[in-house]
């Protein structure tokens, strides 16, 4: 999203960055908004904490619990029908992890049942807005034409009696490269890219070539494997077996790279330093004033 199409109004935000009684700013939102509002905060002197987009990616790895993985990975991409930034939408597989983790992930995401959320059973609702749908259909659109291949189709979702929601089923994509625009975009709704490479280098590599740097999750039963990942991969949130590696209130919401402008993140100390403006006072008083207090 750029700048000048951002719904709550660029004018609202500018009246804000330039106000001289704020001091400190804090937002989340997509990439280009935070840049824009980092830039124009600092300019005029004020404290900026701007997390950025995301594309989580996890991997496979062809030791992993696969029922395990299946479960966690669905609920963490089909949560809030994608709609968080801390939500798994690229997969990567590897070596022998590509077929049935595939095979059992497309069976399971399949039989998510869509609908109206505050009724019984319905384990998805629809994203936020019609623009939203169309967006999200529209980059996947780009990314068949680019070389993906679909697995499950989730798009053009009808209803019954919910004619007009704004639904997307449970949608995945293999054979997604990281020049793809389903690699490289932020959808924001329930949208599973899937790629496959041969080793977990490889795997760590392609991560770390990528723009974003917010959360990043393998899957293994390998401590090697894991420490490697831990250590190597380049993102502020890292995740061991688990689906979102969105950390506990007392510690820090990390993001590298494009996912985060600032120094101090969100969330524990972090944030209460960065919403605080410290006074530093030194004293000295003569011996002889003491009888006056």
């Amino acid at each position: 999203m750029d700048v000048e199409e951002a719904p709550f109004g660029k004018e609202v935000v500018d009246g804000i960055l330039d106000n001289p009684t704020i001091q400190a700013v804090g937002f989340v939102g997509s990439t280009p908004i935070a840049q824009y509002i980092y830039g124009r905060a600092a300019t005029n002197g004020k404290r900026a904490q701007c997390q950025g987009g995301a594309k989580n990616p996890v991997v496979i790895m062809p030791d992993a619990d696969l029922d395990t993985a299946i479960r966690i990975i669905g609920d963490s991409a089909f949560g809030c029908a994608g709609q968080r930034c801390a939500a798994v939408s690229l997969v990567m597989t590897v070596g022998e992890a590509q077929k049935p983790f595939t095979e059992a992930m497309v069976q399971a995401s399949a039989a998510r049942t869509v609908g109206d959320g505050l009724q019984e059973g319905i384990m998805m609702g629809p994203v936020i807005s019609d623009a939203a749908r169309e967006r999200i259909e529209h980059t996947v659109e780009e990314g068949i034409k680019a070389g993906a291949q679909v697995e499950l189709e989730g798009r053009d979702t009808v209803i019954p009696g919910y004619e007009g929601g704004y639904f997307i089923k449970p949608t995945i994509l293999s054979n997604v490269s990281p020049e793809n625009p389903l690699a490289r975009t932020e959808l924001f709704g329930p949208v599973v890219s899937m790629t496959h490479v041969n080793t977990l280098e490889e795997a760590i590599g392609t991560i770390n070539r990528g723009s974003y740097g917010n959360m990043a999750c393998i899957f293994t039963g390998s401590g090697a494997a894991a420490r490697k990942f831990r250590n190597e991969v380049e993102a502020g949130d890292i995740g061991i077996n688990i689906g979102i590696a969105a950390p506990m209130a007392y510690f820090p919401f990390s993001g590298w790279k494009d996912s985060f402008f600032g120094d101090m993140h969100g969330q524990a100390m972090d944030a209460v330093e960065f919403f605080t403006q410290k006074k530093v006072v030194v004293e000295r008083w003569p011996k002889e004033w003491s009888r006056k207090f």
